[in-house]
């Protein structure tokens, strides 16, 4: 099915058209439409108008009223101040709006046909290490984003940029060289059916318990090796030069030191699909693109880089200066691509990984969820890029920076010991306290153990994504379960229980599609509830050009609060008419269906019973 134009859209073409008759002179000139308290819209175009013109604004206003149509969509438009102008929409066309939008399984929301291609780079943990909060924003700002582009038409290759390179291998596979006993432990960890070897990934879905089972087991076999192979690094010298010797031979892809690298990465895939499984989350191998997944370019990143005089030699390190980035002391900072001892910075990786893909996804757009704090070396990264010539006007890319997760103190969150907090702790103790919750309200909706225990998951993980998601990402926010599961409040618990209780209504209603009657006159509440969801388009269309999910947790809970109004002021079931009765009835249902997709976008289930 077609779009549908929302009623805002067409409003302001009516009000344009107006315009160019009224005042032909004036060319084609923006109506600058926009929601108002005192009406349904507000146009205040005709203030800069009457200034280009010279002309009085209220007098212009008056002129472009007069050739406003008011007999379908437009019922009453007042000149307001100084040449405003109030326009109320009439209740018929909210209705048929609605209905048209109904009769849609995509809510009417556009599909752009040629959209561009988005490669979206988010969810990046390390190979051997335990993931913490700090993992949390990128994965979950990442995956709303993939939907939502998705959703509105563009196609999204994901591209996980997993930690999986560098020194810390050496040591790991010296050891386990050194020590093979240790091998039977690495092996009681098995390896997640059907994953593919490939070592550049981050993370994916597993298997339910028994993928949390074997996640647990792997990890406590990485912590294990770790630290014992680090001990030996800090207190052997011989064996540090043993260990660096071994990243050389890693580089060179000797085949047992591959081998080995090789099972550390499956032994922490396993462990990175049991912390997404609890997440919520689909990761797939395919996407899976580490910085081992660039190593054969970095050769002749570099080359390209020098021969082009993009980069050049500083001290035996090959270099990239800015005029504008510049230390303490006045003298510029480079990116650095090359070490002086031949190593290779993170900024080789991430431009081959830039190279790789536009050239080989053909990306039009490059989407970087990654920590603020990261932002200098994204941004010389990115001028490299563009001065090689890999991201010219037809590509663009864009770092969606993202801020701290703070505890309740507002300083970084940590335990009460002092260490970062474990990702896997703090997803358990949100669905523990998020199930308590579900509980207390059980008996009331008929839940049994098993749906208690599914739903306090969902609710869980829905508080944790949506109190992440409902801040703008490159603010700071404060992780407090106590506020997450609330029922009140701006929380992702408010949602789903509005979500529950229009299925509800539904059920009692007997479950069928109901019908909208546009003839019936609309009360205050019925109105604005309406009204707010025919912007859902428009506010995913707003969110998927700015990488803004937080304006669609904003739209979303304000749509709960014009539902729980709504539901205070008119009677659903036992409104005076049958015909009334259906109209509410439609108008629940248009609601319950934006709402769980509009969290679905989010990546938050909607439970039909809490």
């Amino acid at each position: 099915m077609a779009s549908v134009p929302s009623l805002a859209s067409t409003v302001d073409q009516r009000i344009a058209d107006a315009l160019s008759a009224a005042l032909p002179e004036a060319g084609s000139a923006d109506p600058l439409l926009r929601r108002s308290d005192r009406a349904d819209f507000q146009a205040n175009g005709i203030l800069a108008l009457a200034k280009k013109l010279k002309g009085n604004p209220r007098e212009l206003a008056t002129k472009v009223v007069a050739a406003i149509p008011t007999e379908d969509v437009i019922q009453e438009v007042e000149v307001s101040g100084p040449g405003f102008l109030n326009i109320t929409v009439g209740d018929r066309a909210i209705i048929e709006t609605l209905a048209a939008r109904a009769a849609d399984a995509r809510l009417g929301v556009p599909h752009a046909e040629r959209a561009g291609t988005t490669v979206i780079d988010y969810a990046q943990p390390n190979v051997a290490k335990e993931m913490h909060v700090g993992h949390l924003r990128s994965a979950v700002i990442g995956a709303a984003m993939v939907e939502i582009l998705e959703f509105t038409g563009e196609k999204v290759i994901r591209r996980h940029h997993i930690g999986d390179w560098g020194t810390q291998f050496g040591m790991l596979i010296q050891y386990l060289i050194e020590h093979p006993h240790e091998l039977d432990h690495q092996a009681a960890g098995g390896s997640r059916p059907g994953a593919d070897p490939d070592p550049e990934s981050e993370t994916g879905t597993g298997t339910g318990a028994a993928a949390e089972t074997s996640g647990e087991e792997a990890m406590s076999n990485l912590n294990r090796l770790y630290k014992a192979s680090r001990a030996l690094f800090d207190s052997d010298e011989e064996f540090k030069a043993r260990s660096r010797d071994r990243v050389v031979a890693l580089q060179a892809g000797e085949p047992e030191t591959l081998a080995l690298w090789q099972r550390f990465v499956d032994e922490s895939k396993i462990y990175f699909y049991s912390v997404f499984d609890k997440l919520d989350m689909e990761i797939h191998d395919p996407d899976i693109v580490g910085e081992s997944g660039y190593n054969d370019m970095l050769e002749e990143t570099c080359r390209l880089l020098e021969e082009s005089g993009v980069a050049v030699r500083s001290e035996g390190a090959l270099c990239v200066f800015f005029e504008d980035v510049k230390g303490p002391d006045g003298n510029q900072v480079p990116l650095i691509v090359k070490k002086s001892n031949g190593g290779y910075g993170y900024a080789a990786t991430d431009l081959s990984a830039i190279r790789d893909r536009v050239t080989n996804l053909d990306a039009t757009t490059l989407l970087y969820v990654v920590d603020a704090r990261q932002s200098l070396h994204f941004k010389m990264v990115f001028e490299t890029a563009r001065r090689a010539g890999w991201l010219n006007d037809g590509v663009k890319a864009v770092q969606l920076a993202f801020g701290t997760v703070l505890g309740k103190d507002g300083k970084p969150f940590k335990t009460r010991e002092g260490e970062t907090v474990r990702l896997q702790d703090l997803l358990d103790e949100a669905v523990d306290r998020a199930t308590a919750v579900v509980r207390e309200k059980a008996e009331k909706a008929g839940l049994a153990e098993p749906e208690i225990a599914e739903n306090g998951r969902y609710v869980g993980i829905g508080a944790v994504k949506y109190a992440d998601l409902s801040t703008s990402a490159v603010r700071d926010y404060k992780f407090d379960l106590d506020q997450m599961v609330s029922l009140n409040g701006d929380t992702s618990v408010y949602l789903q229980y509005a979500y529950a209780r229009i299925k509800s209504i539904l059920r009692k209603a007997g479950d069928t599609r109901p019908a909208a009657h546009p003839e019936l006159p609309l009360a205050p509440a019925e109105r604005a509830l309406g009204l707010h969801v025919d912007q859902f388009g428009e506010v995913l269309a707003e969110v998927a050009a700015a990488y803004e999910p937080h304006k669609l947790a904003a739209y979303l809970y304000q749509l709960a609060s014009h539902f729980t109004t709504f539901y205070d002021q008119c009677p659903v079931l036992k409104a005076e008419t049958a015909e009334q009765v259906e109209n509410r009835l439609f108008l629940c249902d248009v609601t319950a269906r934006t709402l769980h997709q509009g969290l679905a976008l989010l990546g938050i289930r909607s439970p039909e019973r809490l």
